[in-house]
């Protein structure tokens, strides 16, 4: 497994309830993909350096999770079918290397 972060973007008028049921459903699906999320860092409601879909502010999140490339061509096409994220970003980041000894 690799290790990715994910961060996306959703709407800011989406309600506390249905903002915490996208998370989990984030999460859900990197987990049934046989991954896990190592943390996840909820950083709200900030503006935007341009408009997205005519808005200017968005809840912004961000996973650290381990998981399999399949998983994350699932994960896009999931992103792609929520109306409410406004923006995704998959990076794949480097394991850190043990030190030399």
């Amino acid at each position: 497994m690799r290790k990715y972060e994910v961060t996306y973007i959703v709407h800011p008028d989406l309600d506390a309830d249905s903002f915490k049921q996208l998370n989990d459903q984030v999460q859900t699906w990197v987990k049934d993909g046989g991954g896990k999320v190592d943390k996840a860092d909820v950083w709200g409601k900030r503006k935007l350096a341009y408009a997205i879909k005519k808005q200017k502010e968005g809840q912004y999140v961000l996973l650290h999770a381990h998981m399999q490339p399949a998983t994350s061509a699932l994960l896009e096409r999931q992103f792609g079918l929520q109306e409410s994220v406004l923006r995704f970003l998959i990076v794949a980041v480097e394991e850190d290397e043990p030190a030399a000894a």
